[in-house]
């Protein structure tokens, strides 16, 4: 069955040097099998998109908060309720920023100790104690991060603007700072003779090659020069972002002719009646999702309002005006290129890739080149098999025909699928009610390979009434987790889904996941139930799998936690537990009417493994258009001129063969926030990369008696508690058997046969 792979995961540590690090995985549900965009910025939080900049701890100091941070703010102490859970019945917008600014003045205090200790650097008086550092950060971030992503305002917003160049500033004094890099290195030359576990030497080097990546070597001079590009990068990645959450909001697709919306079922023009009255508006809004091709465009049978609505999501960002990305993102590329240049790169891509699987741009982009041919090519077929029905439905051809448009595409090549497979999503949709699909698909699977249980828990606060909490427990009863899911879209949200947490995991701090998952499924009218599509159904599945992955973690160091590990192989874990929404024995669980409890009709189900494969052309194709176009705005040279994004877009997607009429790429230049805002930058291929070894993963499991406990203990012993405390290629290769195959990949894309 099709896979849907666009998630993120948002990720950030803390303490120590990691006081700037996180994740996030993105995950757009209006999607039948992609990849999936890590925002992994060098661990930075999703506002963060900066590497280091000052040059020494007093460069940073904070200025005195202008509200008292003292007991009364609910960031003053760790939590007090299960788990160090955030108390958000007590926070208030106007906690954030005293409690980040006291935090950065702590961070500043303890690493200032620890580079200045008389006595002689030790594993323990220096990197287990810049793990331990940072707590209070560790307390407010997290949060912070986590609301002002899902449920954001302009009280927010100015916090971000406001604090994004101390934060940044103060990951540069750690890592730019001499003397902390001194003891570093001093512990990174003895590592062989320190008699450390495993875990600890990985934590070693992991300490060292961070700082030297970061520019630790560089001298004054360039560092003082890098201190000022990653300051204005940080300003205009944080402008990107919320010029795009304004375009995006304001590029909805508004009518007041109800006949504009023919082809939507009565659930989603009621859906979308609300969306409008939310907005104060007459009439029916469609919000835009963040992909290029809209959910909607399957069904809208009026071709004008697809059009508009097409144009609406390709111009979001390219209108002019203050909500215009192109100026922002071009230069941030060139930025990024004179980055790359200091740190002694051909180009930023060479330096993000270094500590990746592929580890080289070159290595990426073969990877991705190789799939083009077939892609494409599939891609051709469906055009035309979509081309011949439009034709048959018109009774025209030739010169003068009705030829097909991007957003045409989907429309049609759903009647192409219900023709060939006999399969309407109509019929798919009552079987799939978001609470069931959770209960009865995502938590049953989790169940049935690790034996734990979740229990719904509406005794602690959440941060808008939407959100749902549940406690996850391990098999003999034991307390492994919390769970919070977020799953309706709002327009103060941002686009797409992720993962990420409030609490990470660390036997050495003696914390327990607080993780979370945050989706934009449509909300159903009051009343109605929330019937999803499959895709969406994979979204879920997607997500879940980097909570488990980061409720799983059992690491030392948080540092090394969970799903602190590089972007190619942290989408991983989500798009392998994706397969578990396909299994017979799962799907049988959860695929029933919501109404009378009955099962999915075998013959349904047969159509829709049958449809499996259906389109992945041009899923494929639109996902490696994106992925391409990433990748060359992070292989110009320093020497490149600032570019022109859109003459630079197509002279981009004709270089790699992909500028094809009908398959518009995934994200435009304008719109990419998982490069320009996210940390994705020169990252993107991950989820193809990712993709190759979830489906050799999930090939193993068939080839070992699928979905048993025995195989589900297994792997989250060898890989999914594990983190990044061991090289992640052999940490595969030891629990696969054997290096990665690309042959599975082509199996479940379809891409296998002609």
């Amino acid at each position: 069955m099709p896979k849907g792979r666009f998630g993120e995961i948002r990720r950030r540590n803390y303490s120590g040097l990691r006081v700037l690090c996180g994740q996030a995985f993105y995950f757009n549900q209006a999607d039948d099998r992609l990849a999936v965009e890590d925002r992994r910025n060098m661990n930075f939080p999703r506002w963060i998109t900066l590497i280091p900049m000052s040059i020494s701890f007093i460069a940073v100091a904070a200025n005195p908060p202008a509200t008292p941070f003292d007991q009364g703010n609910p960031f003053y102490a760790p939590s007090t309720l299960p788990f160090q859970a955030p108390p958000f019945d007590k926070i208030k917008d106007s906690d954030y920023q005293p409690a980040i600014e006291a935090g950065i003045a702590e961070q500043l205090k303890e690493m200032h100790a620890i580079a200045n200790d008389s006595a002689a650097p030790t594993f323990d008086n220096t990197l287990v104690a810049m793990e331990k550092a940072g707590q209070l950060l560790q307390r407010v971030l997290p949060v912070f991060e986590g609301v002002s992503g899902a449920n954001t305002n302009p009280a927010l917003q100015k916090i971000e603007e406001e604090e994004t160049p101390k934060l940044a500033a103060l990951h540069d004094s750690i890592y730019l700072d001499a003397k902390l890099f001194e003891r570093v290195s001093a512990i990174y030359r003895q590592r062989d003779s320190l008699k450390l576990d495993p875990e600890s030497k990985r934590l070693v080097e992991k300490y060292y090659q961070d700082f030297v990546h970061a520019g630790a070597n560089l001298s004054d001079e360039k560092k003082a020069e890098l201190k000022k590009l990653n300051e204005e990068g940080a300003k205009l990645s944080n402008d990107f972002k919320n010029k795009l959450l304004a375009a995006t909001k304001a590029g909805a697709y508004a009518t007041t002719d109800k006949e504009n919306l023919a082809g939507l079922s009565d659930a989603q023009i009621a859906s979308a009646a609300q969306a409008a009255k939310s907005r104060n508006q007459d009439g029916w809004v469609i919000p835009l999702q963040n992909t290029t091709q809209q959910p909607a465009l399957t069904q809208l049978s009026n071709g004008a309002t697809r059009n508009a609505l097409f144009e609406n999501s390709w111009e979001r960002a390219e209108r002019g005006g203050e909500n215009d990305t192109r100026d922002t993102i071009a230069r941030l590329a060139q930025l990024r290129a004179r980055k790359a240049e200091l740190l002694g790169y051909p180009n930023f891509a060479a330096w993000k890739l270094e500590d990746q699987m592929a580890k080289t741009p070159e290595a990426a982009l073969k990877f991705m080149n190789d799939l083009v041919p077939a892609a494409t090519a599939k891609a051709a077929r469906e055009a035309r098999d979509i081309q011949a029905l439009i034709a048959s439905q018109r009774g025209d051809a030739g010169e003068g025909a009705f030829h097909l448009h991007p957003w045409d595409w989907n429309f049609y090549a759903e009647q192409v699928r219900k023709a060939r497979y006999d399969l309407d999503e109509s019929q798919v949709k009552p079987y799939f009610e978001l609470n069931n699909v959770l209960q009865n698909g995502v938590f049953y699977a989790a169940n049935q390979l690790y034996g734990i249980t979740f229990k719904e828990r509406h005794d602690l606060p959440v941060y808008q009434p939407d959100v749902r909490v549940f406690e996850v427990y391990e098999a003999d009863g034991k307390p492994l987790a919390l769970f919070y899911c977020d799953y309706y879209k709002r327009d103060n949200k941002n686009g797409g889904a992720w993962m990420s947490s409030f609490v990470d995991q660390s036997k050495l701090l003696g914390t327990l996941p607080v993780v979370y998952n945050v989706a934009n499924l449509p909300k159903p009218a009051e009343g109605q139930p929330a019937l999803i599509s499959f895709s969406d159904v994979t979204t879920m599945f997607h997500e879940f799998g980097h909570a488990l992955h980061g409720m799983f973690a059992a690491s030392q160091y948080p540092t090394l936690s969970g799903t602190s590990v590089a972007r190619d192989f942290v989408e991983f874990p989500s798009q392998f537990n994706e397969h578990w929404a396909t299994y017979p024995a799962v799907f049988d669980h959860f695929a029933k009417d919501y109404k009378t409890g009955a099962p999915i009709p075998p013959e349904l189900t047969a159509k829709i493994k049958k449809a499996a494969t259906f389109n992945q052309g041009y899923a494929l194709t639109e996902l490696l258009a994106a992925a391409e176009l990433d990748m060359q705005w992070h292989t110009l040279p320093v020497t490149a001129p600032l570019q022109k994004p859109d003459a630079f877009e197509q002279e981009a997607l004709e270089k790699t063969k992909l500028l094809l009429s009908y398959v518009p790429p995934r994200y435009r230049s304008s719109y990419f926030s998982h490069i320009w805002g996210g940390g994705y930058a020169a990252g993107y291929y991950a989820y193809l990369w990712a993709e190759m070894l979830d489906d050799d993963a999930f090939q193993w499991f068939q080839d070992h008696g699928g979905l048993t406990r025995a195989n589900g203990d297994r792997f989250r012993q060898m890989v999914l508690s594990r983190g990044n405390t061991e090289d992640l290629a052999k940490m595969y290769e030891a629990w696969l058997g054997s290096a990665p195959n690309i042959q599975p990949m082509l199996k479940f894309r379809g891409l296998d046969q002609p």
